[in-house]
């Protein structure tokens, strides 16, 4: 139903329906932005090599959603974005006042996505929300690396 009050409201224009439902589903996964995570999952990768790994909590409101593959996806790609970027923050929240880099290289959020250059952490975890209906949030990011 929401599709065609869309396609309707945008005078049968389909690029312009899709982009108003898709600003209505962020706008909708933003607002649950504060509510509480308790459910989700710790997710690991290692890298090829042994020689890298790194892990992430990533939480949701309940456990049928932290069942999901996408979800757990979302779980698996955020570790090879910890792993391969190496950021030591999840956000800007998190950046001490005498951090010199720029947010983007420690940030996990404020990164680019490894596999898609044009999305941001943040856009995925936002698209993942607004498929899911729920809040999802990174909570803690690590990285090892052999000898480091």
């Amino acid at each position: 139903m929401d599709s065609k009050r869309a396609l309707e409201a945008a005078g049968g224009d389909i690029d312009k329906a899709e982009s108003s439902l898709r600003e209505k589903g962020l706008a909708k996964a933003a607002s649950k932005s504060d509510r509480a995570t308790a459910e989700g999952v710790i997710e690991s990768y290692i890298h090829t090599g042994n020689r890298i790994g790194a892990m992430v909590e990533l939480n949701c409101e309940t456990d049928f959603v932290a069942r999901t593959e996408e979800f757990k996806g979302l779980a698996h790609n955020l570790a090879m974005q910890v792993a391969a970027m190496a950021p030591l923050y999840v956000d800007e929240s998190e950046l001490p006042a005498d951090e010199t880099r720029q947010p983007e290289e420690v940030c996990l959020l404020s990164q680019a996505f490894i596999r898609d250059p044009s999305k941001t952490i943040n856009d995925l975890v936002m698209d993942v929300r607004a498929r899911v209906g729920e809040n999802v949030k990174i909570s803690r990011i690590t990285r090892f690396g052999l000898g480091e």
